[in-house]
């Protein structure tokens, strides 16, 4: 049986993950795609160490984890061989490229790839100047602490936890974290059939939607706001109805429709926190036209200058505002992992509607944020966003003031982000692709607005640069709108 040759294997620069974890992926995938065939004769460890540059070791361990996994095994004296027992990928003949003999844009009507979006390149951690909003910066996060807690919910004592279908049913563990650690400190007294977790916030919103909404009813959004809710909207077949808002937020005189969606805490993109004496006007104006409030509660954790104010939520005494959450922004997006607080029969439909969706959110990322809550290491990241915030957002607000640049909303309780307004005449969006060649990312302001709004706004976020990039970030923005 044929060797196979060192050659075959290199380091890919850049690539992820421990040299023993790159070998061991190399040989998998060279096995997997039919490269190297059952019985075929590993190069030797040391060939192998010298040719990659690494240790001796570091490829014995490598093949000893292979031989583990039976997709390698050891002939005494001989060597490594690919076991007779190694998986082998399916192999079919290559077909002809499909025809796509369908339309599917016409068919669709392009009701989901129209929405406009808030565009951020994918690679946007490589710029040097990345004011994008809602990315995590690895320097805060306790990675430490999340893999300790990740680990333990991988133990043997939480295997049903990992691996049960809990139907529509949640994890008990982390709705006990929830109602008892997360809740009571927006002001919010709830029992488990009150509760539905969800694949982040915008599975909880769209969820949320699709039960209260649907053809020949009205939604409020806010104008500006969260470009994503009237996409949802017109998913139920329902219409938005753009309301615009104020210094405080959205304004409650002239609410009309079955339901009224609003972000208080941080009204999205703005930063304004509705004040209290609003907040209870909006709920009696929904007691006395008789519509549902979802609140969408993102950011709450970030009002480091002033104590947060109370949840919507806290105050509803008629059971009209479904509450959405989500830890993305505190802890990190990747982990999509949110939550809706309601009466029980919206809840009810709700984990009905989400059962015929996807069940429930992973058995092994509930326990492991379960296990992370009750450990107290969430709230330690979220104080030390917060100091990390409140500097950032010092040294931004500086920088903005030395340029001149023009804040249309920055908040007055925190958040991650800045509310920008250029001169008239300046298409942010144009604006935006010349700052990307200066290595400057910035989030045009247009997709925020219904129908043809502005195009002179942008945001700028603070939650993924390093405070001492910030000065020249904004100096470089200034620069390319003198040159307009």
């Amino acid at each position: 049986m044929a060797t196979i040759p060192p050659e075959a294997f290199y380091l890919t620069p850049g690539a992820t993950g421990s040299l023993q974890q790159q070998i061991r992926a190399m040989v998998t995938q060279g096995i997997l795609s039919g490269r190297f065939r059952p019985g075929a004769r590993m190069p030797s460890s040391r060939g192998l160490a010298e040719h990659l540059g690494v240790s001796r070791i570091t490829v014995t361990l490598a093949y000893a984890d292979l031989v583990s996994s039976d997709y390698l095994m050891a002939r005494g004296r001989s060597g490594y061989f690919v076991s007779e027992n190694a998986p082998l990928a399916p192999e079919f003949p290559a077909g002809p490229p499909r025809a796509e003999a369908v339309d599917f844009r016409a068919l669709t009507r392009g009701r989901f790839t129209r929405t406009p979006r808030v565009e951020r390149p994918e690679d946007w951690d490589r710029y040097p100047w990345p004011f994008i909003y809602g990315q995590a910066d690895p320097t805060l996060f306790d990675h430490q602490n999340w893999r300790q807690c990740a680990l333990r919910a991988l133990g043997k004592r939480d295997f049903a936890a990992l691996t049960t279908d809990y139907y529509e049913r949640d994890d008990p563990l982390l709705i006990q974290e929830l109602l008892r650690t997360i809740l009571p400190r927006r002001g919010i007294a709830a029992r488990e059939d009150e509760v539905l977790l969800t694949v982040g916030a915008q599975n909880a919103l769209f969820i949320a939607a699709s039960v209260v909404l649907g053809p020949g009813r009205r939604a409020v959004v806010e104008n500006p706001g969260y470009p994503a809710w009237r996409a949802i909207v017109a998913a139920t077949g329902a219409e938005a109805v753009p309301v615009d808002v104020d210094s405080d937020g959205l304004p409650t005189q002239t609410l009309e429709g079955e339901v009224v969606f609003t972000t208080p805490s941080h009204q999205c993109p703005t930063n304004a926190t509705m004040p209290v004496d609003r907040r209870v006007a909006l709920l009696e104006a929904a007691e006395a036209r008789g519509f549902v409030i979802i609140e969408d509660d993102y950011e709450f954790e970030m009002s480091f200058l002033k104590p947060v104010a109370p949840a919507l939520k806290s105050l509803d005494r008629g059971g009209r505002v479904i509450y959405a959450g989500s830890f993305s922004k505190s802890v990190f997006p990747g982990l999509r992992l949110g939550y809706l607080v309601g009466p029980p029969g919206f809840i009810a439909e709700a984990r009905a509607l989400r059962g015929l969706m996807l069940k429930h959110p992973p058995g092994h990322i509930q326990r492991t944020m379960a296990y992370f809550l009750g450990l107290g290491h969430y709230d330690a990241l979220v104080n030390r966003m917060k100091n990390a915030y409140r500097r950032r957002r010092q040294v931004m607000a500086e920088a903005i003031a030395v340029e001149g640049l023009a804040v249309a909303g920055q908040g007055g309780f925190g958040g991650s982000s800045f509310w920008m307004r250029a001169p008239d005449g300046v298409d942010t969006e144009v604006l935006a692709l010349s700052l990307r060649a200066d290595g400057v990312l910035i989030e045009p302001g247009r997709a925020f607005f219904a129908g043809d709004g502005p195009r002179n706004f942008y945001r700028l976020a603070y939650s993924s640069i390093a405070p001492q990039r910030i000065p020249e970030g904004i100096a470089r923005i200034a620069r390319a709108l003198g040159r307009r």
